[in-house]
């Protein structure tokens, strides 16, 4: 996508939303204080036919008989992944949010933190960066309370790319420094810095102009 052209409300439709943070909690102090097996669908709706019907779904629907979160975050991660290499945006939309609720049930804090950001990632290339800014920052709040500073890192570029796409460019490359000083702390690898750094300098075509930091 051209970061030089601010976003259009031209926007893909998305699947089924994230459970509110009101949801989750009690959906958390619940499972803290339950004696007996999880419920495998708790704030979950049941999965597409859409989606049911594919080949990526075996496994996942498997984990999820067997209430094993944590192989079920992976399946859907790993079907997410397969989705966005064939840019089908809105079942890897859908995948990734049951990879994120999932995650979240096995108290796989990183690993929810990482699919959050994930999720920004996708919904940026497929032309909504809007609607991506609110889960980059929550992986930023997350990354931040596990200490876990390159996925830290990687959200705030993430989100300085969106911000980017809307067309402020002095959050981006505000955000683009808060990355690569967090990228350089944890020994992130050398590309991923480059990325920080290229955003900081960016710059956008405003009429004839070029806006830019002082």
């Amino acid at each position: 996508m051209d970061s030089g052209h601010t976003h259009t409300d031209l926007r893909p439709s998305w699947g089924e939303p994230r459970p509110g943070w009101l949801r989750r909690l009690v959906t958390r102090a619940s499972a803290a204080l339950s004696t007996g097996a999880p419920t495998a669908r708790r704030g979950l709706r049941e999965l597409p036919l859409a989606l049911r019907r594919t080949a990526l779904a075996a496994p996942y629907l498997e984990a999820e008989r067997a209430n094993d979160h944590r192989r079920a975050g992976a399946a859907a991660a790993s079907a997410m992944d397969r989705a966005l290499f064939d840019h089908e945006w809105w079942p890897a939309d859908a995948w990734g949010h049951r990879a994120l609720w999932h995650f979240e049930q096995a108290g796989m804090t990183l690993q929810a933190t990482r699919q959050a950001r994930r999720i920004g990632d996708l919904r940026v290339a497929a032309g909504d960066p809007q609607s991506a800014r609110r889960y980059y920052a929550e992986a930023i709040d997350e990354a931040r309370d596990v200490g876990a500073e390159h996925e830290q890192g990687l959200a705030a570029l993430g989100l300085g790319r969106a911000l980017l796409h809307l067309g402020d460019v002095t959050g981006a490359r505000r955000l683009a420094g808060a990355s690569e000083t967090l990228l350089e702390r944890a020994r992130a690898p050398i590309g991923e810095v480059e990325e920080a750094r290229q955003l900081r300098g960016a710059e956008l075509v405003v009429g004839n102009r070029r806006e830019e930091d002082e």
